[in-house]
């Protein structure tokens, strides 16, 4: 399993470890990931998604999934993300029609 938000696709960097001597090692500096249930309120649904918790700060600050994921560009998503971006697209229109009609 990668180590990817599925939300932000934040990743692993690269870096050095110095030390007192200003020996430099390389190094991995891992996202802190969490496996998070996040609640679609146009789904009605919950979904389980791997998330860095910068991206889960993000995703309240915006107000919901729901939001963040109108708002996010699908290059930026996980596969499982955009699929649920586009299920959620579907149903704002169908509940506009239906609300119109």
């Amino acid at each position: 399993m990668a180590r990817i938000c599925e939300l932000t696709g934040k990743g692993r960097m690269v870096g050095h470890n110095v030390s007192h001597a200003n020996n430099k090692t390389k190094r991995t500096f891992l996202p802190n990931l969490q496996n998070v249930t996040l609640l679609s309120d146009v789904l009605g649904e919950s979904v389980k998604l791997r998330v860095s918790t910068h991206g889960l700060r993000s995703v309240e600050h915006v107000g919901g999934l729901d939001n963040w994921l109108n708002k996010t560009s699908e290059a930026q998503l996980s596969l499982k993300a955009q699929r649920l971006k586009r299920k959620v697209a579907k149903a704002i229109v169908a509940a506009t029609a239906a609300v119109a009609a």
